[in-house]
């Protein structure tokens, strides 16, 4: 009777025993399966990239026009529309076109205008702001931005070396579709909007010879300062104060008077015009200087202490 006992003891045990086993395999199996998902997963991880903004690629050559000849050849050689494209990255017009005055082609002046921008596309830290006014005196040229995104460029010629364009976060003051200057009563000045009031500067038509040389306003294209004349928005005041700024207009950057045309880089670099470091610092901090200004910001009907009263 106990042999009996004794042999239905040893086969319990051998069969818990063999449980056991059964159920280490399994885990074991479970676990390597998951270690093979591991090590596949390694070899092949899901990286999330941040989307990049494709950029044509740009090349430029600088052309001498050494005789009438040359000149004449160069109209003769591309359409209208080409032609403009390419006097607007010499920052002047037609007619100021010259032998022995070097200019900057695009190898393909037919592209779109804005591929040739000095301005990128998008500026994060515009965002906030409904429409931004860019000018660059290194380059010459304007930039219009909406809620960070570019919208129009196109060339300028600011302050010439005795009568400098001063930099600085400004608005847009008023405006008028003809002004007379108070420098010269015979220039007339098309579609004029002023953002430095006591100085009388503005943005307004006038000649473009390739180079700065006005008196401290921001000389443009026709078309460029008719769309601005609509685009950009006006001071409100009430009472002879300001309740509400304009658009802002964001000056910055040193024309090089020494040095030859920053356009003319380009045949080495098509990035050569391009916003530097220094000067998008410039910006944000002009940025900062929006944020703070309750004008920016306040409702219409409100009447804001400004030290910036209206001339009489």
């Amino acid at each position: 009777m106990m042999k009996r006992f004794d042999r239905l003891g040893n086969i319990a045990l051998f069969f818990i025993i063999g449980l056991t086993l059964l159920s280490c395999n399994s885990n074991t199996q479970l676990a390597d399966s998951s270690a093979e998902e591991s090590v596949s997963a390694m070899k092949n991880p899901i990286i999330k990239k941040e989307p990049k903004t494709f950029r044509y690629e740009v090349n430029y050559k600088l052309d001498s026009l050494n005789s009438t000849v040359a000149v004449d050849s160069l109209f003769k050689s591309y359409n209208e529309d080409q032609l403009k494209t390419i006097l607007a990255l010499n920052r002047m017009e037609k007619r100021r076109l010259r032998p022995e005055k070097p200019i900057v082609i695009p190898e393909c002046a037919s592209a779109d205008f804005n591929t040739y921008s000095p301005f990128p596309k998008d500026l994060y830290f515009l965002k906030c702001i409904p429409k931004t006014v860019l000018i660059s005196q290194r380059v010459q040229a304007f930039g219009l931005y909406e809620n960070g995104e570019l919208i129009k460029w196109g060339p300028v010629s600011t302050g010439k070396r005795s009568t400098r364009t001063p930099n600085g976060l400004n608005y847009g003051n008023y405006k008028a579709k003809r002004k007379i200057s108070t420098v010269d009563e015979s220039w007339i000045l098309p579609y004029y909007f002023n953002f430095m009031n006591f100085e009388g500067i503005g943005v307004h038509q006038y000649a473009l010879p390739g180079y700065p040389a006005s008196h401290g306003c921001v000389r443009l294209y026709m078309d460029d300062a008719r769309f601005i004349f609509d685009w950009a928005d006006m001071w409100q005041v009430k009472n002879a104060r300001i309740t509400r700024n304009g658009t802002p207009f964001m000056v910055f950057g040193e024309y090089d008077y020494n040095a030859k045309k920053p356009w003319h880089n380009l045949t080495q670099n098509m990035e050569a015009n391009d916003l530097t470091d220094e000067e998008i610092g410039t910006l944000k901090k002009y940025v900062e200087q929006y944020q703070t200004d309750p004008r920016n910001f306040s409702d219409t009907n409100s009447e804001i202490a400004s030290n910036d009263l209206l001339k009489a």
